[in-house]
């Protein structure tokens, strides 16, 4: 899974953070740090931040095993 946050459109209103602390969190007063590439068991977490984004700033991708690159 990877995730990116259109910090252009983020407002920082944070209510993605409390849904998926280990992988959103905010500094300061509008910045939003984030891990790009979680770990699937955050899935659910992440699926459900983005969804309460009220300004859709977060995009999650996943990847299904027929996708993924192959290993060097």
């Amino acid at each position: 899974m990877r995730i990116v946050v259109d910090l252009n459109r983020c407002q920082g209103y944070a209510q993605c953070v409390p849904l998926a602390p280990d992988v959103l969190e905010l500094l300061g007063e509008e910045a939003l740090a984030y891990d790009p590439n979680p770990d699937d068991s955050q899935r659910q977490r992440v699926l459900r931040a983005a969804a309460a984004c009220p300004v859709q700033a977060i995009l999650v991708e996943t990847y299904t095993p027929e996708q993924q690159e192959p290993a060097p």
